[in-house]
């Protein structure tokens, strides 16, 4: 009986957390500091945003990448690894570490050097097999000799783009050299 109620606990999070996962509003697209609550009303936050400001124009690279389509909301956009293999990936700013599947390290010939722990969405600790890339490059932004990890689905993560500010538009996602 403990089992059933401890399964169904843990069925009951695991579903709840889906709901976090998906998100149901587009992403910032002004230059301003503000976010659209629940009924869609804009809230201004500048007072928060004391420390907000851009680069100039002129020393900023942008970086684009066309959103090819949306997984749950989320923009999912091409990847190349090594110069070479394009990959179909999906842009999680929640991930700290970029993501490929078994058949995407399968095809790089990625040779697993260990494993790593990491805790999920749903807040369960897994091992995954951990592997080092050449490049990681989206639109023009490379990323060289970084570690990847194996996992079910294929995540960009912030191991790639936190030396970026991001712009998530309607058909495309903007790298904004920081």
């Amino acid at each position: 009986m403990q089992q059933a109620i401890l399964l169904l606990i843990k069925t009951t999070v695991t579903l709840v957390g889906i709901n976090f996962i998906v998100p149901q509003a587009n992403a910032q697209e002004a230059e301003s500091c503000y976010m659209i609550n629940a009924t869609g009303a804009v809230v201004n936050l500048s007072q928060l945003c004391t420390n907000y400001k851009r680069s100039p124009s002129t020393t900023q690279q942008v970086f684009t990448a066309k959103i090819k389509r949306r997984y749950g909301g989320t923009p999912v956009i091409d990847v190349t690894f090594n110069n070479q293999q394009k990959f179909e990936m999906i842009l999680d700013t929640g991930a700290t570490q970029t993501t490929i599947t078994a058949a995407m390290a399968n095809q790089l010939g990625l040779v697993p050097v260990g494993s790593q722990i990491v805790q999920v969405a749903n807040g369960e600790a897994v091992s995954l097999p951990i592997g080092r890339v050449e490049s990681i490059e989206v639109g023009g932004a490379i990323l060289r000799d970084t570690q990847v990890l194996v996992a079910p689905l294929p995540l960009l993560g912030q191991n790639f783009f936190s030396r970026y500010d991001l712009t998530i538009k309607q058909d495309v996602v903007e790298f904004h050299s920081r």
